[in-house]
């Protein structure tokens, strides 16, 4: 019997840069395939030459659409990556919009840069372009949930829903007789719009996410602090910008934002939308019934109260208007796209609101702003944040540790192992000690570029 080489090449004792090697029976095989974002010596690393010859690599397996699991699919195709990326059908859809959309926006921000002159290469270029990221959909076949794909002789892989936005899954693949599961990252158990994550009974090795490895969410209807912000802010005349995930998030906050309004608990002022991105990934809710559990027609209603901003031309004006707003845009952590614009455009005026709805990354202008910095360079330009600044924490589509523990509890069979993944170091740490504690089970947080034989 083969034996199972296992190298972490990203999502170790960070949160993003999801890629994990699995060599196995001559086939080598990529589970998940992200950018890193957040700290500049983290985004470096995308540029860095990949371990092994992409050309080498077989099969990618995705657990989810979100780029710091797919956002690196162009670029390994670009050094040479010629093999098939599986995925489930709405993942499939989303990285239609999400590929060469991550594509489009590297290629802006490079021209903007060379045009300002803040970069220090004379000429900056993209990771990649959207051209590319294109070119990788052709790469793209689905798999149903529930079903087994042969990938060679001896290896299979299952996808099962996870929860956390459209598509996402928890990944079992079997290596002949051994099961590794990949948990992707797993959504939250009582969310109101995406089925709960698939409970599961056993495996052989595990792959645990942690990006709330050492936090609770608050136990309240996030509801009501999205309806305290906003009144305060919406009542002194103010603007609220809400950077936000084009997939999940945003639609999440349209349905809350509508209900808040429709119960009049807020002053009624425009809600624009201002991510084509977010607009498609809307229209696929309809095709993706099996992801979540609110009803169409009432999405597709709530859906057309909103703005949706579509132009460029749109964009900069919507920052000339100082009427009363709401603006949904992304990037979700602030790291690049139009919501960056808005930042700022409205960040100088203390009678505005930055509101941030989900996990902002270490080292990400999102995180920054949270901190309290008082100016984020953004463009070359120094830009003073005199605006409230607030976060939702319970809004995000991550679980907590308390909902991991939960999903944990479902294996009855102690794994071999579990590596602890997708966090940063305390939380990653924090939650190997939870489960070593709880459940007794041997729990290891792996580093960058480490390999363990299985």
């Amino acid at each position: 019997m083969s034996n199972i080489k296992l190298t972490f090449l990203g999502a170790a004792q960070t949160v993003t840069g999801s890629k994990y090697l699995v060599e196995y029976a001559g086939q080598q095989i990529l589970v998940d395939c992200g950018l890193f974002q957040g700290l500049k010596p983290l985004r470096l690393r995308n540029w860095d030459d990949f371990p092994i010859k992409p050309s080498q690599i077989d099969t990618v397996l995705l657990t989810h659409a979100h780029i710091d699991h797919s956002g690196y699919i162009p670029r390994l195709k670009k050094l040479g990556f010629n093999g098939t990326v599986y995925c489930t059908p709405a993942t499939q859809k989303l990285c239609r919009i999400l590929l060469p959309d991550s594509g489009y926006l590297q290629e802006e921000d490079a021209k903007y840069a060379k045009r300002k002159g803040y970069s220090k290469h004379e000429d900056p270029q993209p990771l990649y372009t959207a051209e590319d990221g294109e070119k990788a959909l052709g790469l793209f076949k689905s798999v149903r949930f529930g079903d087994w794909l042969d990938i060679a002789d001896g290896i299979s892989a299952q996808w099962l829903p996870a929860g956390h936005i459209l598509g996402a899954a928890h990944l079992m693949l079997k290596l002949g007789d051994k099961k590794i599961l990949f948990s992707g990252d797993i959504g939250r158990l009582k969310d109101e719009i995406l089925v709960p994550p698939t409970p599961y009974h056993e495996a052989d090795y595990l792959l645990c996410e942690s990006t709330y490895g050492d936090r609770l969410h608050e136990d309240i209807d996030p509801r009501i602090g999205l309806a305290k912000c906003l009144k305060r802010t919406l009542e002194r005349g103010g603007t609220v910008v809400i950077p936000s995930f084009a997939v999940g998030r945003t639609q999440q906050l349209i349905l809350f934002i509508s209900e808040i309004m429709e119960r009049r608990d807020v002053p009624q002022v425009p809600v624009y939308v201002n991510s084509p991105m977010a607009v498609n990934a809307t229209d696929i809710y309809d095709d993706c019934s099996d992801s979540h559990r609110i009803d169409c027609n009432y999405l597709r209603k709530v859906f057309d109260k909103v703005s949706y901003v579509n132009s460029v031309e749109d964009s900069k004006e919507l920052n000339l208007n100082r009427q009363a707003k709401v603006i949904i845009s992304a990037s979700g952590m602030a790291t690049g796209g139009r919501v960056v614009h808005h930042i700022k455009a409205f960040a100088p005026d203390p009678k505005n609101m930055i509101l941030f709805a989900g996990y902002q990354a270490a080292g990400s202008r999102g995180r920054k702003i949270l901190e309290g910095m008082d100016r984020i360079r953004i463009f070359g330009d120094d830009v003073p944040i005199n605006c409230e600044v607030e976060q939702l924490s319970n809004m995000s589509a991550h679980a907590d540790y308390r909902e991991i523990m939960d999903w944990l509890g479902s294996i009855e069979k102690r794994p071999r192992n579990t590596f602890i993944t997708h966090g940063e170091e305390n939380a990653a740490d924090s939650m190997r000690e939870r489960i070593t504690h709880e459940l007794d089970w041997l729990c290891h947080v792996p580093g960058y570029m480490e390999s363990a034989d299985l």
